[in-house]
């Protein structure tokens, strides 16, 4: 017995920490330390002679007691509970992390604990900043009807607060190349068109009216994934989309804000933005969310400077800017305009972070409810009247949206479990 014990010493010593980390996960190691537990008592420094010349110093390891029920050691090792084990000095100096590291389990975080409360206040902001956003942006119309330079000072806002993200590296600048920006031009050309419209269809007509026609966007997308990708719509999205031209058809009929030029420039902002998804697919370059949007904003920006200066720039220049400050006041006029230039920006960013944390089952219904709030709070905040057709065939569009995009989004997940099944 003296022999075996001494041969274990020994054995300890040479393997130090190499045998402590199979502890964890060898059924063979937990079977021998059971055989040997009379003499590797874990508090009795006394069990073991010490080899000539070495000191011993303790080590504190945690263990989880997974993987141990009907062991004799079981009531020793209980989980989280700490055991100290007298191991050779030079063993232990230098690798004490490392054993931690690789037993230990890490606290969880605020975020990993509450997964749903994080969720619901990217959901809350989203809306949030996007309610805040549209009102502010269509009071500034009410003094300030130059929707070509307002699309330019969103673009420009939200361009600075990037560079300034930038170079405090929140976050750090993705590198850009020929390829790239030959890729992400034709997504920035259409993202400026159909900001520009939009804002145009917002300074001539209502908010809520503008957000109706924008109902429409799915069918167009529909539409080009069908005859411009080759992509076979089911029939049940079709079917789908008939409430949602019904609906838009009813209000537009009876609205009483209604104007060509808010119609027409809210069907072009959904071919816009529609053909923005198409390049966007084409144009998937590994960067992340946060840079390709910073990049295309800069690029956009420098779409819609020309024709705001041609357009507009003369009235500007000769009245726009004076009737302005001398309505609200200089420093009124521009915190308006800065805000929401910054309002728009930051909604952007944060519907891209909650896309990036849910299905898309639930962004799709999200992206609905937050229509329902936009117009409804417009309503609220403006007082516009409408009639009972009006609000009927917005309920009815926005009721179409929502069978849409929870039919897509089913077909969607079906497509994302069958890749990983197919993978796996």
């Amino acid at each position: 017995m003296a022999s075996i014990t001494t041969s274990f010493q020994f054995s300890l010593h040479q393997s130090g920490v190499n045998s402590l980390k199979k502890l964890s996960s060898s059924s063979k190691t937990c079977s021998v330390l059971s055989q040997f537990k009379t003499r590797f008592l874990l508090h009795e420094r006394s069990s073991f002679s010490r080899l000539p010349g070495t000191r011993v110093s303790p080590v504190t390891v945690q263990f989880s007691g997974k993987g141990l029920h009907g062991l004799s050691l079981t009531p020793l090792l209980r989980r989280r509970s700490s055991v100290e084990l007298f191991v050779p000095k030079a063993a232990a100096d230098g690798r004490e992390i490392e054993l931690s590291q690789g037993i230990t389990e890490s606290p969880r975080s605020f975020a990993d604990r509450f997964p749903a409360l994080i969720t619901g206040f990217f959901f809350f902001m989203w809306y949030f900043l996007n309610v805040i956003f549209n009102i502010l942006n269509k009071k500034v119309y009410n003094y300030f009807p130059y929707p070509y330079f307002v699309s330019v000072v969103h673009l420009l806002v939200g361009v600075a607060y990037c560079v300034v993200s930038w170079s405090v590296g929140l976050p750090k600048r993705a590198p850009m190349n020929k390829e790239l920006l030959a890729l992400l031009t034709p997504v920035a050309f259409c993202h400026a068109l159909g900001h520009v419209m939009s804002n145009v269809s917002f300074a001539a007509v209502a908010v809520s009216f503008t957000h109706t026609i924008k109902a429409l966007e799915p069918f167009f997308n529909a539409a080009a994934s069908q005859f411009v990708l080759g992509h076979q719509i089911p029939l049940s999205l079709w079917l789908s989309l008939a409430p949602v031209v019904i609906g838009v058809s009813m209000a537009s009929l009876t609205e009483l804000s209604f104007n060509w030029t808010g119609f027409i420039s809210a069907m072009i902002s959904n071919i816009a933005f529609t053909y923005r998804s198409i390049y966007s697919k084409k144009a998937m370059t590994g960067m992340d969310s946060t840079n390709v949007y910073a990049y295309i904003s800069i690029i956009a920006l420098l779409f819609c400077i020309p024709p705001a200066l041609f357009i507009e720039g003369p009235q500007l220049m000769a009245y726009g800017f004076k009737d302005a400050i001398a309505q609200v006041g200089l420093f009124k006029f521009l915190s308006d305009l800065f805000w929401i230039g910054m309002f728009y920006h930051l909604y952007n960013q944060v519907a891209t972070n909650t896309l990036e944390r849910v299905a898309p089952l639930t962004h799709a219904v999200g992206n609905v409810l937050k229509r329902v709030f936009v117009i409804g709070f417009s309503i609220v905040v403006f007082g516009n009247k409408i009639s009972t057709q009006t609000g009927i065939g917005t309920v009815i569009a926005i009721a179409g949206v929502a069978i849409y995009s929870l039919i897509k989004a089913n077909m969607e997940e079906q497509k994302r479990k069958a890749a990983a099944t197919a993978a796996s």
